[in-house]
């Protein structure tokens, strides 16, 4: 029995059943292609973000919007390669014979050998990258909270700021006098 999406149909004469073949075979190339881009991006944001981190560690940070900014950019370079993978699934599973757009998972397990292969190894690659993203996406919050935390106590350090961002009633307390005494103090 021959799997969903397969090509394997007697009423198919060969010449056209070879053009579609070769069809499906450079639309999967397509989708494999742009995956590869997405890999690289998400390599490169790595980087960026564990830039970002030694930044945020060294306390230098009159660097942090520079890190911040292309970090960014790479963000919006990721999603429109997210867009462009999208488009090209779409029509690779068209030439596939399904209606509905496939996972990532579920690509590998219709597509034809080797690109079942390949699918499922840009689906390890890319999990692990969205770790490793998280992972540090979470350090670099941490970092910096603790980093706004000591700025507010040293703040209040200074004597006239409270510390505390709400008062019972749930309002912010009127700052202005506070700041005003810092910047004179300044």
């Amino acid at each position: 029995m021959a799997r969903p999406g397969s090509f394997i149909s007697g009423a198919v004469p060969a010449d056209e059943t070879r053009t579609d073949r070769k069809g499906m075979t450079m639309s999967l190339s397509e989708v494999s292609n742009i995956l590869w881009r997405e890999r690289q991006l998400l390599e490169l944001l790595v980087f960026k973000l564990e830039e970002e981190q030694l930044v945020l560690a060294s306390g230098r940070t009159r660097w942090l919007s520079h890190a911040t900014r292309e970090v960014e950019t790479i963000l919006g370079e990721i999603k429109r390669v997210e867009l462009e993978r999208a488009m090209a699934v779409a029509g690779a599973v068209g030439e596939l014979g399904l209606s509905d757009t496939p996972s990532l998972r579920e690509l590998a397990a219709i597509a034809p050998t080797p690109w079942d292969g390949i699918f499922a190894e840009h689906r390890r690659a890319l999990l692990m990258l969205a770790q490793e993203i998280e992972s540090i996406t979470k350090s670099n919050r941490d970092m910096l909270q603790r980093g706004h935390q000591a700025a507010r106590e040293a703040l209040a350090s200074l004597g006239e700021i409270d510390i505390d961002s709400y008062d019972s009633s749930g309002s912010m307390p009127d700052r202005s006098l506070a700041l005003r005494l810092v910047d004179k103090a300044f």
